[in-house]
């Protein structure tokens, strides 16, 4: 039989009271008493119920992470990531799958009224200013992944470094008639990786070409080029053959995803064209099967990022930490047989 929390205050020779506030770190306890306590739990092999404790603390030990869409090439990593830190705090995960600016507010509104959770992830969506004031007033923490926003905490990579070294990578192989394919124009990360291109273009004095870069929301409305914010293969492959039309076609692509690159190879690949011989390709996020398809691109550390980010929010609810930071990592180039 498993030793319950009576067996502990019986052989610690304290009240069960005592033993609730040494495992929950309340204070009034005298530190010799807690130290008895202590010893009692580890002699007996004591394991503290999980959702009583969090009862004793006012607290669901579950946390809320609100996203606009999942695709398991990308947020693989980024979950294994949250749960190494929630296993080892013993939090669970619920899971909201928004698909717009409407849903995102239905899902905002429903963990404020609900109270399920002892704090949020947004991931890869955009928090209003009057939300976050109103998880502020109600003192639910909140953490923002692959976004960023002055008045909260964000954890995200630094796509615009990564982005001039994909393109820094491609002029230091020859290239200068260089084209980029991105999603949607509103899309934040997008519009970071396109600065990083710009940059690199300038540093090199290569010309901007307009007709060298394609985002998602030119190609069309159908539900197979908008979805996951316009970071699909199919829009990869629509791009590359509008790229293919072109009376003076680019040597290169950086593909501001690996899943565009996937569909852009696909595209050169119907049209004959070799890769790299004839046109070289680079990503971005090193998904699993950017290694299969031996695609050279720019790793984002999405296990790390994962982790930060339950750490921060798990500190904000340990201590009520008010300070807001901006955490980046950087990016990383690997080098496969694309480019």
């Amino acid at each position: 039989m498993p030793a319950t929390i009576y067996d502990v205050a019986k052989l610690a020779k304290v009240g069960i009271g005592t033993v609730s506030r040494a495992i929950n770190n309340s204070p009034g306890i005298r530190p010799e008493t807690k130290k008895r306590v202590e010893k009692a739990i580890k002699r007996l092999n004591y394991k503290p119920h999980v959702i009583a404790r969090g009862l004793a603390r006012k607290r669901s030990n579950t946390l809320a992470a609100i996203m606009p869409f999942y695709t398991g090439y990308f947020y693989h990593e980024l979950l294994r990531g949250f749960q190494s830190i929630l296993a080892q705090h013993e939090y669970d995960l619920i899971f909201y799958y928004a698909d717009g600016p409407h849903a995102n507010k239905v899902y905002f509104d429903r963990t404020l009224r609900e109270k399920r959770c002892d704090g949020v992830l947004a991931i890869s969506i955009d928090v209003p200013n009057d939300y976050i004031e109103k998880f502020q007033e109600a003192g639910l923490p909140l953490v923002l992944v692959d976004r960023e926003n002055p008045n909260i905490d964000c954890i995200l990579v630094k796509n615009s470094s990564g982005a001039f070294d994909a393109t820094s990578h491609l002029v230091q192989a020859g290239h200068k008639d260089i084209a980029m394919i991105s999603g949607h124009r509103d899309s934040r990360p997008g519009q970071q990786r396109f600065e990083g291109f710009r940059q690199a273009l300038k540093k090199y004095d290569i010309p901007f070409n307009p007709d060298f870069f394609i985002t998602a929301d030119e190609l069309g409305t159908s539900d197979e080029l908008v979805h996951n914010d316009g970071f699909n293969a199919e829009a990869g492959q629509a791009a590359m053959e509008r790229l293919l039309q072109l009376p003076k076609r680019p040597t290169a692509v950086f593909a501001a995803a690996d899943i565009i690159a996937f569909g852009a190879i696909r595209a050169l690949e119907d049209a004959g064209i070799s890769v790299p011989e004839e046109m070289a390709v680079i990503g971005f996020d090193d998904i699993e099967l950017a290694s299969y398809m031996s695609i050279t691109t720019i790793q984002q550390p999405m296990f790390d990022i994962g982790r930060l980010a339950v750490n921060r929010i798990l500190e904000k609810i340990e201590k009520k930490d008010t300070i807001i930071r901006m955490e980046q990592l950087s990016t990383r180039l690997i080098q496969r047989k694309t480019a």
